[in-house]
């Protein structure tokens, strides 16, 4: 986007009513979920440029880099077909165009002209534009992964593990606080290899230590741990720096050593005990956020038992779940059969799912009658939602604060007594200082 606007678009994400003349949808292969609905939105812009409502149609990401030939053949409206990481390709082709506008569904959108040539990426200073509410957004810090877990496609879609320039990072940090954001969820498909690919070595303590410095940042907030060689000096980090945020996701799949052994994620059950216990003892207070897979091949009762045990021990304030779903051309779909029925893996994706809720709702009405800090993200009915530091945007709980108790403004911060709780959100009241 910042490329586009750099070169006379004006790019609007997520249009709900596309006027423009050119659409580029940006797709997810990762999961099955995410496949359908990437070729749903696809189809959903091919109808519209059949109607004549759009101009061109344009395909870019990470399931037109796995799936381009089958692509082209089955949706022959769209105009061109980019993978993940030729962007440049598809600027450099509309350019060619002497009048058009664009938009975009991941979605971009824009109506100018592009004036004269084309702006490389290399030579040019382009100013990152931001998709989420201005006061907070997610920061990238690698491509990549050389992780290799059996059931895994990300490796066969980015490639191995490459880690940005520390420098680079920190100075798009420095420049999104000048623009206003305040809170940054730190991403990579594996944040703690962050640096291996440079020097041998893991640099994530470094980085965010060196992020936390920068004035301005409020929250920084780590996502997409790996539980083998965890950087431990990560936890220091963790409880010294007061706006490193004490959340941390970290992906453990299973617990019993006969899953982790087919899934190939070269930890133990053993470890993964330990792991948590570590985590919880040198980060008190530390919210964790794990996903957890059932109906991998070859899972067995004895298996399930196992898993469900540990989330009753570990008792995780978030955790999702999700079953087996066999991806083309991973180490599980060349080696395993897909050996458990589809009903089997949803009774046991239920079943994990209740027992969480439980540990949920128990975990959030201890909150009630504390006072938290909360960052306030938007207004929705009667009542102002926000967010404590051990929630990320989107996918963890949330807290509501009633419009008419007093006026607050979207993107501060505000100290908030909690008064009541759900099994996943928390309401509360605003301290007047």
């Amino acid at each position: 986007m910042g490329l586009m606007e750099a070169n006379g678009y004006r790019c609007t994400h997520d249009s709900e009513d596309p006027q423009g003349e050119i659409v580029v949808v940006n797709t997810c292969g990762f999961i099955a979920d995410a496949k359908e609905e990437s070729i749903n939105t696809i189809l959903e812009f091919a109808q519209a440029k059949t109607e004549g409502r759009i101009e061109k149609l344009f395909v870019m990401g990470c399931l037109s880099e796995r799936y381009l030939a089958d692509l082209e053949k089955e949706i022959p409206e769209v105009d061109g077909w980019y993978g993940k990481f030729n962007y440049t390709q598809l600027l450099s082709d509309l350019s060619r165009n002497e009048e058009c506008g664009m938009w975009n569904e991941d979605t971009l959108a824009a109506d100018n002209s592009l004036q004269g040539n084309l702006i490389p990426h290399s030579t040019f200073h382009i100013p990152r534009i931001i998709t989420t509410p201005p006061h907070y957004t997610y920061i990238k810090i690698s491509e990549g992964c050389d992780r290799h877990c059996a059931y895994c496609a990300i490796p066969l879609i980015t490639g191995r593990h490459q880690s940005r320039p520390m420098e680079e990072i920190l100075d798009e940090v420095r420049y999104l606080v000048s623009q206003g954001v305040k809170e940054f969820n730190v991403i990579a498909q594996e944040l703690t290899y962050y640096g291996i690919d440079i020097d041998g070595k893991q640099h994530i303590a470094e980085l965010i230590e060196q992020m936390a410095d920068i004035p301005g940042v409020a929250w920084i907030r780590l996502h997409y741990a790996y539980p083998a060689h965890f950087p431990w000096d990560l936890l220091r980090v963790m409880r010294e720096k007061k706006n490193v945020c004490k959340y941390l996701d970290i992906a453990l799949q299973h617990i019993s050593d006969n899953m982790l052994s087919r899934m190939c994620r070269h930890v133990t059950k053993a470890e993964t005990y330990e792991l948590v216990e570590r985590l919880r003892q040198e980060v008190p207070g530390i919210h964790i956020r794990t996903t957890l897979m059932v109906g991998f091949p070859g899972e067995t009762e004895e298996d399930f038992e196992e898993l469900k045990t540990f989330v009753k021990w570990a008792r995780f304030e978030r955790m999702g779940a999700f079953a087996y779903s066999e991806e083309e051309g991973t180490y599980s779909e060349k080696h395993y059969e897909d050996d458990i029925p589809e009903e089997v893996k949803q009774r046991r994706l239920d079943q994990l799912m209740r027992i969480q809720q439980h540990i949920s709702a128990e975990l959030e009405a201890e909150k009630v009658g504390k006072t938290y800090e909360v960052i306030i993200d938007r207004r929705e009915g009667d009542y102002y939602v926000g967010r404590t530091a051990f929630c990320s945007p989107e996918v963890d709980p949330e807290v509501l604060i009633p419009v008419a108790e007093r006026e607050l403004t979207i993107g501060e911060f505000y100290d908030v007594q909690m008064t009541d709780s759900e099994e996943f959100d928390l309401y509360g009241t605003t301290i007047i200082v």
